[in-house]
């Protein structure tokens, strides 16, 4: 028996973020941060606050079997808590809403409602929720930007007295004195311990932790292995990870540490170069674009050399970020050269969403960065067949790079020669 729960709300910026913060700290000897969607954000925050990687959970891209078995392999904590994407039921026509998730692993979740200025209408706003749909999970509720202890009385009067299977954790004040001492907006990782702490306290001090405890006993699945088996891979992998390449998912991570005899992680920033004897790089996605991101690559000059070198004969994958950095150009910065693409940097964002492509992979994409090619691309992206598909990915002897973020777990065979 574990415990185990889902914040989630009516829409993003209710407050899910400061309530997963307060309790990821609070917890933060025994518990496992969950993810539900492709995002690589709000992990990075979870890890940071607990030590401890934060996983995705997404329906779209790893099936129903796949999350499941996820989520049993990695809740290997005292308490996993998973972090809704936007609104309760956002995501629902992709199968990957906090719905979707809980209702499929069988998780309470607990609703977090801005209150402002409000106190009978949240009521209405919890029967419309819990209306929507009868198998919905929602079992309590948590009052954001409440004014007053009064305040709260009222709401939970009428929540008392208009549902007998809600529960009322309690509320948080507005104004938190932590979150004025800070750009939280939410920028956790900038933040220092002290701040996170201070915060954690601030945001708990009227929440109810016993009764919040008592609604997330959760009896443990055991699931079997449900992805196709791959046969251990004798060969060494190096991994581009660090302030520049920082989207990683972590069971991406896992999963190559589980089937390549040996994996190394690469701080380009650091200028670490590639080890000689790696078959194959992997560079994640992040940022290289930006000013300040750039001014590290350039620093990074051995990096740079020993990834040119490793190219000439060996494979080398980029995604998302590291397709761009294996291109000639950004804009006016110069980039590797490995692949004859040419990039620009848009104001207004090019992709965003789940796309599939003519490989059959499901993934996520998300930049504003557009591409000119002098070469054929290697597959497009869709949201649709045949609608608005666009080169994303390129291939230019042993290096290749792809606009798309995906699970390796749920898709790799189908992305083993560009890896291998």
């Amino acid at each position: 028996m574990i415990k185990a729960l889902c914040i989630s709300a009516t829409a993003s910026n209710q407050g899910k973020t400061i309530l997963t913060t307060s309790l990821l700290y609070h917890y933060k000897k025994s518990v496992r941060p969950f993810k539900i969607g492709p995002d690589f954000i709000d992990p990075q925050f979870h890890e940071k606050i607990s030590k401890t990687p934060s996983v995705n959970l997404d329906i779209n891209i790893c099936k129903k079997e796949g999350v499941k078995w996820l989520f049993s392999n990695y809740s290997n904590k005292e308490f996993s808590i998973l972090e809704g994407v936007m609104g309760f039921y956002d995501g629902m026509d992709k199968n990957s809403s906090a719905y979707d998730v809980t209702k499929l692993l069988n998780i309470s979740t607990i609703i977090i409602l801005d209150a402002s200025g409000s106190y009978i209408t949240l009521s209405a706003i919890i029967k419309g929720l819990k209306e929507y749909r009868k198998d919905n999970t929602i079992k309590a509720v948590v009052f954001n930007h409440i004014s007053s202890q009064g305040h709260y009385e009222l709401i939970k009067n009428q929540i008392e007295k208009d549902f007998n299977d809600v529960a009322c954790l309690g509320y948080i004040q507005k104004d938190l004195e932590a979150l004025s001492s800070t750009h939280l907006g939410l920028a956790l990782k900038d933040c220092e311990e002290d701040k996170i702490e201070e915060l954690s306290k601030e945001v708990l001090k009227n929440i109810d932790l016993q009764k919040l405890e008592e609604i997330t006993k959760y009896e443990k699945e055991e699931i079997i292995y449900p992805f196709e088996k791959v046969e251990k891979i004798d060969k060494h992998i190096a991994v581009v990870f660090d302030k520049n390449f920082s989207f990683l998912y972590h069971d991406n991570l896992e999963f190559l540490k589980e089937h390549f005899t040996k994996v190394s992680i690469v701080n380009s920033v650091n200028d670490e170069i590639i080890p000689s004897d790696a078959n194959s790089v992997f560079i994640c996605g992040g940022y290289i674009e930006t000013k300040e991101s750039y001014e590290r690559f350039e620093n990074s000059k051995n990096f740079q050399a020993s990834l040119k070198e490793h190219a000439k004969t060996k494979k080398v994958y980029g995604e998302c970020a590291g397709l761009i950095v294996l291109g000639e150009v950004c804009d006016d910065k110069k980039m590797l050269g490995l692949l004859p693409l040419d990039f620009t940097l848009n104001k207004r964002f090019i992709r965003m969403g789940y796309y599939d492509n003519d490989l059959g992979i499901t993934g996520h994409a998300f930049h504003y960065t557009s591409v000119s090619s002098k070469i054929k691309g290697e597959y497009t992206l869709y949201k649709k067949k045949g609608e608005y598909e666009k080169d994303a990915a390129f291939k230019n002897n042993n290096v290749f790079g792809t606009y798309l973020h995906t699970m390796f777990r749920a898709n790799f065979q189908k992305i083993k020669r560009y890896l291998v």
